[in-house]
């Protein structure tokens, strides 16, 4: 066997691990979702009847469905925007301005996104509470008793309360990623664009946003897909869907029809269309972000 063969049989010996995990636990399933989304089943009988595209005539009628998929898209917007604009406002202070505990405040900032998603639902369960919480207590030490709300109770708000908690635990990480990013960036930039008389403000928009951009790009997808799944688990841990389902996600919707009312075929075709609107929203944010790559 010539070093060429040699070469190739190697290559193959290393990727062929990788690709039976992917063929297995990611091909097969979502192949899988699909063609059971044909069926009506109800997940633990052995009995399972194909009815074509007649899951999916109901999910056009089920208001329950539009209501999560509501939900979804405004915890996407809500958070996808706050997010990467503070991640990107704190990094661009913790890179640039020289104060005393920076190193401290990367930390602090970093800390929510090692904690479970079980445990940033009981802090914020504990911060909404409306008699014992936080939130409440501050307003009435404020005197600002108007302001007291029913956090996780009232159908008005709660989805809001719930998109605060995703905030406040995805911006420590993708500030991470900015920081490295920008750190990237020659500090002669800075200083020359300073000598022409460019302020702080001037600075980010025209130097550190345009060279970050290729980031920004990257993780704008990356959270998307992200506040998707973890918004399920969010809701799951803090209030289930409800008040009368105010809070559902799509796939906390899905879960709820597939394991809890025993119809799995359903929710399979309410996982297709959650897979469905998750690629093409990825390849429209793609194409909507695409910019020449500035280079220094």
């Amino acid at each position: 066997m010539n070093e060429k063969k040699q070469k190739k049989v190697f290559i193959t010996l290393c990727l062929l691990p990788a690709t039976l995990l992917v063929l297995i636990f990611m091909v097969y399933p979502t192949i899988n979702v699909f063609f059971m989304s044909l069926f009506k089943w109800g997940g633990y009988s052995a009995e399972k009847t194909f009815v074509g595209l007649d899951n999916f005539r109901t999910l056009i009628k089920d208001m329950a469905f539009f209501r999560s998929f509501q939900n979804t898209i405004l915890l996407i917007v809500i958070v996808t925007i706050f997010t990467l604009a503070l991640a990107l406002i704190f990094a661009s202070i913790l890179t640039r301005e020289k104060f005393k505990g920076v190193n401290l405040f990367r930390i602090i900032f970093y800390v929510p996104n090692i904690l479970s998603i079980v445990v940033i639902a009981a802090i914020f369960s504990a911060i909404y509470d409306p008699t014992n919480g936080l939130l409440n207590n501050l307003f009435s030490a404020l005197r600002l008793e108007n302001l007291q709300q029913l956090w996780l109770g009232d159908q008005k708000i709660v989805i809001y309360s719930i998109g605060a908690a995703l905030i406040w635990q995805a911006i420590g990480y993708y500030m991470v990623m900015y920081m490295a990013s920008m750190a990237s960036i020659p500090e002669s930039l800075y200083e020359a664009s300073a000598l022409e008389g460019a302020g702080a403000l001037q600075q980010f928009f025209t130097i550190t946003l345009p060279l970050t951009w290729s980031t920004i790009r990257t993780t704008l997808t990356f959270f998307v897909i992200s506040t998707i799944n973890l918004s399920f688990l969010l809701v799951k841990a803090m209030t289930n869907g409800g008040p009368d389902g105010s809070t559902e996600v799509f796939l906390s919707y899905m879960y709820k029809q597939a394991y809890t009312n025993s119809s799995y075929g359903y929710g399979m075709a309410i996982g297709v269309v959650v897979f469905t609107f998750s690629f093409i929203l990825s390849a429209v944010l793609n194409k909507i972000t695409k910019r020449d790559v500035y280079e220094f």
